[in-house]
């Protein structure tokens, strides 16, 4: 966005950008000594296309007096001031656009201190410097911003652009939207960088109230709204916005969506888990040509595997023309996500010849091994993550390995594992074994993680249900009570158990004992139905997963009530025999659910696809992908 901002500066044809041969033969302030006292010696001065390059390396160097050597070479080589600016506005914007950000501050004081008079384009350099760094470089940026009122270039509008984009990088928003204000003129390029800077920040409504004022909109303007919706949790609104821009598409082509809009779209598909639309959107990403884009493509991927169509997701991957490291990562997550273990690690072969893994990679292969419960395959890539590829653990990779410790039923060494770890445990990694605690019926282990939680993330509603739910299974209800009454003193609340089923083109939401959808009476009427044929088939209704210290009618009404049986008896009423019921739900599916959608994917001759917190069911002729180990 800001490339677009800037105009170019003036060509250097005192000061060719090329550097020469014998520039080309250092590349540290010690070399080009060497080089300077053999050219001397030989009756040489450095030619004009060397001066960039003198000064790049030199300012790079955080030594002033590298910086001043460098002036006095580029001094007697330039000829006077005005070239001179020219040539360290040159090395400014080649570390400016390196990943060396600081360099450029620092070099811009030695610039100062100089008395080497700066212009526009400097300005313009140090404030990407600025951009890049943060809000670590505030104190220089509000600087640079009052050196531009102070050399009269308060009417540069790409300055004032930049230094939007900085003051929305670097500070609160606050200062962007007074400078906006301020500003005497405004571009579509203005209005762009300040909604895209509040969309990142999830400030929608003001980047609404912004996006809706613009006398013109560009394609980055419906697209920094776009994946700000998305960035913020509302793929609702995401893709109500990118259908008005559709509609508008027809009028001005600066309404056409490009392949950055596609990307945010699709996203927004993936986390509602409306698989159809997202097919819909590759459909159209082919018909304009954006198919072999590798953002694009991993996008994708990412849809498809969280939608629930591995088949698709792979086709994607084994058509990419180009692939990286997050292509390859996400369709081993993918297939770990699925239950598809050992296609995973076999993926994983396969990548080892082509790029080299990163830190994601080890989470899908890890997921992967705790999912089927693979434990010494998951210790071996564990231990050769560091050893075989430089790639260090973080805190997700402990807690996988806790994750499948605590699965396989191994929860002394999980918790010795965790007593073992260099770092200090997170909560993630205490949830880890907690969540093995409630697998396993194991009190003491349950108790040891919710010491260490209640310490680290006291207000997580999550780990006291598990807790709850230990204690239910294990009949203790008073300490099922004590737990409620803790959660009820701490102001926690539950988070209920909301599903989501997509059925023509809409989208549908269900809670957990709410009968607020307009078909709520007939819904439950049709699971009544399809309890009593499972029940005519061996079903019984697992109570114990009820933390209610009631009568086991009441306990069956509360099961008949989870939001995923609902999506499901809504799914099953409102599309045609042999259709695919794709469900998503926010927590981790129960083990009634799980039992009743096995007998259900019989009974309908029907395949039930749900993805919950941790991974993705696939209910087809009686039996889940997970093999029950989940």
């Amino acid at each position: 966005m800001l490339t677009s901002s800037l105009a170019a500066p003036p060509a250097l044809s005192e000061v060719p950008s090329v550097p020469s041969t014998s520039a080309a033969t250092f590349s540290s302030p010690a070399q080009l000594r060497q080089l300077h006292a053999k050219l001397v010696k030989s009756g040489i001065s450095f030619s004009a296309a060397d001066l960039p390059r003198i000064a790049v390396v030199c300012g790079r160097s955080p030594s002033r007096e590298d910086f001043q050597y460098a002036r006095s070479i580029i001094v007697s080589g330039a000829g006077d001031g005005r070239r001179e600016a020219l040539v360290w506005n040159s090395s400014l914007n080649a570390l400016a656009e390196s990943d060396r950000p600081p360099d450029v501050l620092r070099l811009f004081s030695l610039f100062r201190a100089a008395d080497i008079p700066p212009d526009k384009y400097t300005f313009s350099f140090v404030l990407k410097a600025c951009t890049h760094i943060g809000s670590a470089a505030a104190t220089m940026g509000r600087a640079v911003h009052g050196l531009v009122e102070k050399f009269g270039l308060r009417s540069e509008l790409h300055l004032h652009n930049t230094l939007l984009l900085m003051y929305g990088s670097c500070g609160p928003m606050a200062d962007a939207l007074q400078l906006f204000e301020k500003m005497p003129t405004r571009d579509v390029i203005s209005w762009n960088i300040l909604i895209a800077q509040l969309a990142k920040k999830g400030e929608m409504a003001m980047a609404k109230r912004l996006f809706e004022a613009m006398p013109s909109r560009s394609v980055r303007s419906w697209t920094a709204m776009i994946a700000g919706y998305v960035h913020s949790g509302d793929p609702k609104t995401a893709l109500h916005l990118f259908r008005n821009m559709q509609a508008e598409e027809t009028s001005s082509s600066s309404s056409s969506p490009n392949e950055v809009t596609f990307v945010a779209a699709i996203a927004a598909c993936a986390d509602l888990g409306d698989l159809d639309l997202g097919r819909e959107l590759h459909h159209l990403c082919r018909r304009r040509g954006f198919h072999s884009n590798v953002r694009l493509c991993n996008t994708l991927i990412d849809m498809y595997v969280k939608c629930g169509s591995l088949s698709e997701a792979r086709k994607v991957f084994d058509e990419m023309p180009e692939r990286t490291v997050v292509s390859w990562s996400a369709m081993i997550c993918g297939m770990a996500m699925h239950g598809r273990a050992k296609e995973a690690l076999e993926l994983f072969s396969e990548m080892e010849s082509e790029v080299c893994p990163n830190g994601v990679t080890f989470l899908g292969l890890l997921h992967a091994c705790s999912h089927m419960g693979m434990v010494e395959e998951g210790r071996r890539y564990f231990a050769g993550m560091w050893r075989d590829y430089g790639v260090r653990p973080e805190m997700e990779h402990y807690g996988c390995m806790v994750d499948l410790l605590s699965r396989a039923g191994r929860l002394q060494e999980a918790a010795e594992f965790i007593a073992a770890m260099p770092v200090a445990p997170s909560g993630a990694v205490w949830g880890a074994l907690l969540g093995g605690a409630r697998l396993h019926g194991d009190v003491a282990a349950g108790e040891l993680a919710m010491r260490e939680l209640c310490r680290l993330e006291p207000s997580n509603d999550g780990y006291y249900i598990v807790l709850c739910n230990i204690y239910a299974g294990a009949g203790r209800w008073e300490e099922v009570a004590r737990v409620r009454r803790m959660m009820k003193e701490e102001g926690v609340k539950k988070t209920p158990g909301r599903s989501r089923v997509a059925v023509a083109g809409m989208v549908h939401e269900f809670v957990a004992g709410d009968c607020g959808h307009p078909r709520a009476a007939e819904i439950q009427r049709r699971w009544e139905e399809l309890s009593a044929e499972l029940r005519r088939r061996g079903y019984v209704p697992d109570t114990s997963q009820v933390m209610l210290d009631v009568g086991e009618e009441e306990k069956e009404r509360s099961l008949a009530r989870h939001s995923e049986k609902m999506a499901l008896s809504f799914g099953l009423m409102s599309t045609p025999p042999g259709t695919t019921i794709r469900i998503m739900k926010n927590l981790r599916v129960c083990g009634d659910c799980h039992a009743a959608f096995k007998l259900v994917s019989a009974v309908s001759g029907r395949k039930i696809v749900v993805r919950d917190r941790n991974r993705f069911h696939c209910f087809e002729g009686g039996s889940c992908s997970c093999g029950d180990y989940w």
